[in-house]
């Protein structure tokens, strides 16, 4: 089941092959994937200059969700967090992936290629994307308390 169709990725020259080989994987999937670069690898460019646009992209389009790619995937989650209604996730295994969208309602999933293999990401991301949020109040109400930041 697939809870959200709409997907926006992007990634630095670290991310690059991984998020290559992933959109790949995604379309295949039956996801609808736009690619917010780097469209060509360039060893000098700079994640926020990626991961800014696949957050705002996340957040003018409902029920969409944005996965950024990086070395590790730390700086790109940071990026995406500074963009207001974004919850971005660094995630690195299945527990990760689950409990980011059940109890946190991760919209932006961030993934490190030289932490986390290709096929390991593939599965995580899938994972991630058919998780559902929980609706739990107690999660809600914290989210609310993050929206409000």
């Amino acid at each position: 089941m697939n809870y959200h169709n709409n997907i926006f990725i992007g990634a630095d020259h670290a991310g690059f092959e991984a998020k290559k080989e992933l959109k790949t994987y995604l379309k295949a999937a039956g996801f609808s994937v736009e690619d917010l670069g780097d469209l060509v690898l360039d060893q000098n460019d700079d994640y926020p200059d990626f991961i800014v646009p696949v957050a705002k992209a996340v957040t003018e389009n409902k029920d969409s969700k944005g996965i950024v790619i990086g070395g590790s995937g730390q700086g790109e989650a940071m990026a995406a967090n500074k963009v207001k209604g974004i919850r971005a996730a660094v995630i690195y295994d299945e527990y990760s992936a689950k409990m980011s969208r059940e109890h946190n309602n991760a919209n932006v999933a961030a993934f490190g290629s030289r932490t986390t293999d290709i096929e390991k990401i593939k599965e995580l991301t899938m994972t991630w994307l058919n998780t559902p949020f929980s609706r739990e109040e107690r999660h809600e109400r914290r989210i609310e308390k993050l929206n409000n930041l």
